[in-house]
């Protein structure tokens, strides 16, 4: 293992791996990843796939249109199919107060340029003849959204970040930082066995020399950022999965249910994908599965679309959102420590913003960051939770 390193980047899920490509193409040509898994093991590998523009704040709606774009160049760019189906998100609402804040957004979305309209429930019905409207007020739909295949996507990231120097380490824990003062010396490790568990002897540690550290690693990003005295105020919530067996394609858009979080798609493979959410959980960082999810998940499938009521289910996974109190995310440099870049709470989305905030990310890395960009991530702060300057988004799922 490399004994130094320019800037060490702790996560190799899909966020982390972006960022450490951008930098890399940016010149930045001494970087160690560092997962104590395996790629695609957290959530990066455990989602849906799904990418949409579809928001309630200006910020998440210009983002996630540069990172369709990026997710439509990422197969000529990275040489590897990701299967991007641009089928559009449906959105259904079941409540007056759920409609009028979804045409809120709406109304946002078109001043931003996207092609979203609301749809009435017969409207709906004529994008999705199978859907069950009854009790539904009002929908909106964005045919640009999609869905990708999420594992050659944190391949891709993973494949070209190596052609370009980078160092990506599975299976290697940190353990703790050494510091001088308010600034960082070194990244802590040592190896994990390959089954992700500690053994009965414990690898020698090992230090990693360096100034600059970027946190990416998710629902485990306040653990890392412990080990330096910050608290982060992100929280772990295990969210489960499930997959059926193949059946003809006959689902374009993903459905998702604005009422109770709702989501499914059809995968290539004719799959139909999906999850809903879910209030009481285990605490902590968990991601093992549970019938209660499986009941759950049924009854609000089959309301939505009745023809399903039969389907067998095959696999069913679960992995952890990382949750922030204002559903907004955590993103730049920390004000106790020098050099210490956060990339967490992404609430479940991160796997869609990847594309577009590795670039910023590594922009303000290396002094290229637009202002306005700048003002965003000012906004993304950890200091906020401690001022009292709170974000909102409404158009959470899952």
């Amino acid at each position: 293992m490399k004994d130094r390193a320019e800037v060490v980047v702790i996560g190799a899920g899909i966020m982390g791996l972006a960022i450490a490509y951008q930098l890399a193409k940016r010149g930045v040509n001494d970087i160690v990843v560092l997962d104590k898994g395996y790629l695609c093991g957290g959530a990066s590998g455990r989602n849906g796939g799904g990418v949409r523009a579809q928001w309630s704040s200006e910020a998440n709606i210009r983002l996630m249109l540069e990172s369709i774009r990026m997710c439509r160049d990422f197969a000529s760019e990275m040489k590897i199919n990701v299967w991007l189906r641009q089928g559009g998100y449906l959105f259904l609402t079941r409540t007056e107060e759920k409609r009028r804040a979804l045409e809120a957004s709406v109304k946002l979305q078109s001043e931003c340029g996207l092609p979203t309209r609301m749809l009435t429930p017969k409207e709906a019905q004529q994008i999705v003849p199978e859907l069950d409207t009854d009790g539904v007020v009002a929908a909106s739909y964005n045919p640009d959204d999609g869905v990708v295949f999420p594992w050659p996507f944190v391949w891709g990231f993973a494949q070209g970040a190596r052609k370009l120097g980078v160092t990506v380490e599975t299976f290697r824990e940190v353990t703790g930082f050494r510091t001088k003062g308010s600034r960082i010396d070194g990244v802590v490790t040592r190896a994990l066995p390959h089954s992700g568990k500690a053994s009965s002897a414990p690898a020698k540690e090992e230090t990693i020399r360096t100034h600059r550290v970027v946190n990416a690693a998710g629902a485990w990003s306040p653990e890392i950022a412990r080990l330096l005295g910050i608290e982060l105020p992100n929280k772990p919530h295990r969210h489960e999965i499930c997959s059926t067996e193949p059946l003809k394609p006959w689902l374009k858009p993903l459905v998702a249910d604005l009422t109770d979080g709702l989501y499914f798609s059809q995968s290539t493979r004719g799959e139909i994908v999906g999850g809903v959410g879910q209030e009481h959980v285990p605490q902590g960082i968990n991601q093992d599965s549970s019938h209660a999810f499986l009941g759950r998940y049924a009854r609000s499938l089959v309301r939505a679309c009745p023809v399903l009521g039969q389907v067998k289910v095959l696999r069913q996974w679960s992995g952890c959102y990382d949750i922030t109190p204002d559903a907004n995310p955590i993103v730049g440099q920390v004000d106790e420590v020098e050099n210490f870049y956060q990339a967490s709470g992404f609430m479940g989305h991160g796997f869609m913003m990847a594309p577009i905030m590795g670039k910023l990310i590594a922009e303000d890395m290396t002094g290229e960051l637009p202002a306005p960009s700048a003002a965003m991530f000012e906004r993304w702060n950890l200091r906020r939770f401690r001022e009292g300057k709170l974000l909102s988004e409404a158009m959470i799922i899952g």
